[in-house]
């Protein structure tokens, strides 16, 4: 069998049949994809609490202007640990450069840097990490559960939340309303 490539940096886009909680109708960014498996954050499934609240619920210090931008339920796998999806432009203490324009940061010092409003609101909290062991993502992929698309920046920035699962999928040149809610192979 042959080496299946690497979808480090694409995004995950479930097929309508794809009926799990966490995953439905779900763009998700893969930050690792390798032998051993793969590690991705869900940027779709915002929670019920913006980013100001989990600082605030943190103790972490927030200046005046209220940051409401929603927290993302980034997977069901350690949802007490918090990964931070943002620009490049700057590096952390624990930062991990994904693409020239997106890096993901598990560091405190960029939290209170959102808190004091230091960094552009191109940047959003997901709590939780969606995770597959070796071999289950391309499992997956045959089965038809996902489709993938190189990642873009423009999705992940600059798409309303409720629009990312449908322009992720107008990328790859497919009409949503054409795909089926019903699995089958040919």
């Amino acid at each position: 069998m042959s080496k299946f490539p690497s979808l480090k940096n694409h995004l995950l886009i479930a097929m309508p049949t794809l009926k799990d909680i966490h995953f439905s109708r779900s763009v998700t960014l893969l930050c690792e994809h390798n032998e051993d498996g793969a590690m991705g954050l869900v940027i779709n499934h915002p929670l019920e609490f913006s980013t100001t609240e989990l600082l605030e619920h943190m103790e972490i210090p927030c200046s005046l202007n209220q940051n409401i931008n929603p927290v993302f339920a980034g997977g069901p796998v350690q949802v007490d640990r918090g990964f931070v999806v943002h620009r490049a432009e700057n590096i952390w203490k624990s930062s991990i450069i994904l693409d020239k324009d997106i890096s993901i940061t598990t560091s405190s010092d960029i939290l209170h840097a959102i808190g004091r409003h230091e960094i552009s609101d191109e940047a959003f909290i997901a709590l939780g990490y969606a995770g597959w062991e070796a071999g289950q993502l391309e499992r997956e992929i045959m089965e038809n559960s996902w489709l993938t698309v190189p990642v873009d920046p423009s999705i992940i920035f600059s798409t309303d939340i409720e629009k990312r699962w449908e322009k992720a999928v107008e990328i790859l040149g497919i009409d949503p309303n054409n795909l089926s809610e019903f699995a089958g192979h040919a």
